[in-house]
């Protein structure tokens, strides 16, 4: 490794290489760019943002699987494909499925955002997740890793919390949040225009018309919380903007981290709970 190399190291919110001397970022003006605070969870996925796909799709999974192994003998029978493999109610409802019972009933607000990280079936995770795969190094691209979260974040946040306002009694499901990026993703077409944003929008505005057809044909689906997500997106990716557009900047970054701090401590409290619950109460 070279001195200069040493000396190097890559803006914690451009994420682009500057030197070590650096008091401002000289490509997004970010001040002391050295500074540890402003080294967030967030900088591991400078490097390889597109780990966070990844990381997305694994925590779903094992949350899945985790629901599965609570009640092993409550598992949907397999003469049924839509419930193969799947999570008993009381699996979902202790690790948090939202919607107006769990709400009004046991005050659990912060399954707003839990519920989006449980699948109803092996179907329902596989389409989700395949949906995700498809979408997310889109959004990814065009607005950045921390605007990503918050898209997603915050997106399925509104998808449920509008389903609740309709009165969805019980919904899972990380539609929501995967709609909120195809909501982002239809503004940024629509906003950049051209032959690329015009191809782009008509690609997504397809798949939003299919996914509604299947909503209206196939019983149990949270169409509510899936407009929800679509608009919340649309709306989000209005106000943080894109990357071609506006590059990202530090408040881009402090909302990404807080995004993914509430997500961790949700979670690690629907996990923890549900374990005192399940074998100690």
């Amino acid at each position: 490794m070279t001195k200069q190399s040493k000396g190097a190291m890559l803006c914690p919110n451009c994420g682009k290489l500057i030197s070590r001397s650096e008091t401002e970022c000289p490509h997004c003006g970010l001040k002391n760019p050295t500074s540890k605070w402003k080294n967030g969870p967030l900088t591991a996925f400078i490097k390889n943002p597109d780990l966070f796909i990844n990381l997305i799709i694994g925590i779903n999974i094992g949350i899945y699987v985790f629901s599965l192994l609570l009640y092993p003998r409550r598992m949907g029978m397999p003469m049924n494909p839509l419930s193969f493999l799947s999570p008993s109610n009381d699996s979902l409802m202790l690790l948090g499925a939202t919607g107006t019972f769990p709400i009004d009933r046991m005050g659990r607000w912060w399954s707003l955002l839990s519920a989006n990280y449980l699948h109803g079936s092996i179907l329902h995770i596989f389409f989700n997740l395949l949906a995700f795969k498809q979408i997310a190094p889109l959004v990814l691209r065009e607005f950045g890793l921390n605007r990503m979260i918050t898209i997603y974040t915050l997106g399925g946040i509104n998808g449920f919390v509008i389903s609740y306002v309709a009165g969805v009694a019980f919904t899972i499901g990380a539609s929501a949040a995967v709609c909120s990026l195809i909501g982002a993703t239809l503004y940024f077409a629509r906003s950049r225009g051209g032959i690329y944003g015009h191809a782009l929008f008509r690609q997504v505005g397809g798949w939003v018309i299919a996914l509604f057809i299947f909503g209206l044909l196939v019983p149990g689906i949270n169409n509510w919380g899936h407009g929800g997500g679509l608009i919340a997106g649309a709306f989000l990716g209005m106000m943080l903007s894109y990357e071609e557009k506006t590059p990202e900047r530090l408040i881009h970054k402090i909302i990404g981290n807080l995004c993914t701090a509430m997500t961790i401590l949700v979670l690690l409290w629907a996990v923890f709970s549900t374990l005192i619950v399940r074998f100690l109460a």
